[in-house]
């Protein structure tokens, strides 16, 4: 019995995450080694290839919301391929994701799009369209993401421009929390800004 209590302990410690502060922010990370908190920058500086399903798990939650409508301002810098502006979180198994990378989207389906989580695998919810990626450069680059629950529609911008891969609506999830990650790859986030209609 003690055995079983230490792996429900456990698991429902994984579930809830481990805090830390950064950005002026309070904020849920799955390791709070992963990453390093700083009052200007919070940089993930441990990368994780996911399990399965197939889906990102390494994010910073932010502890304010949930909204129902939000506008993210945040500069980015990868140091891999790609990073990941996580919104609409409910839990690890109900959430929505842009996926912000170097990669043409025509070559490689699972970059620079919008994606959907419901219980399983990550499924892309934005076209295939070509043309570069979001974040051609290692430099710390502005994004903008506008969301809205009510009608479902996401818009993601990067250096001032968006494209339809960048494009979605889904009204399977009407409120949720913000997040900023990677897939399975390391960055930095730095000047957020979250502004929009909160929960009541």
């Amino acid at each position: 019995m003690r055995k079983l209590w230490i792996v429900v302990a456990a698991l429902a410690s994984l579930w809830a995450g481990e805090p830390i502060t950064a950005l002026g922010r309070k904020w849920s990370v799955p390791v709070a080694a992963d990453w390093k908190a700083g009052a200007d920058v919070l940089e993930l500086v441990q990368k994780h290839e996911p399990g399965k399903p197939r889906r990102p798990s390494q994010f910073a939650l932010l502890q304010e919301g949930p909204w129902a409508a939000f506008t993210l301002d945040v500069e980015v810098k990868r140091n891999g391929k790609s990073l990941i502006l996580v919104f609409a979180h409910q839990d690890d198994d109900h959430f929505n994701y842009a996926h912000i990378s170097v990669d043409d989207p025509a070559r490689q389906n699972v970059h620079n799009g919008i994606f959907h989580v419901f219980g399983g695998d990550r499924v892309r919810i934005s076209p295939l369209e070509g043309g570069p990626g979001v974040l051609p450069t290692q430099e710390w680059t502005p994004v903008k993401l506008v969301w809205s629950g009510k009608t479902g529609e996401v818009i993601c911008y990067a250096n001032g421009k968006t494209s339809g891969a960048m494009r979605a609506v889904d009204l399977s999830i009407k409120h949720g929390r913000v997040g900023l990650g990677s897939f399975n790859e390391t960055g930095a986030f730095r000047n957020l800004k979250v502004t929009g209609t909160p929960v009541k």
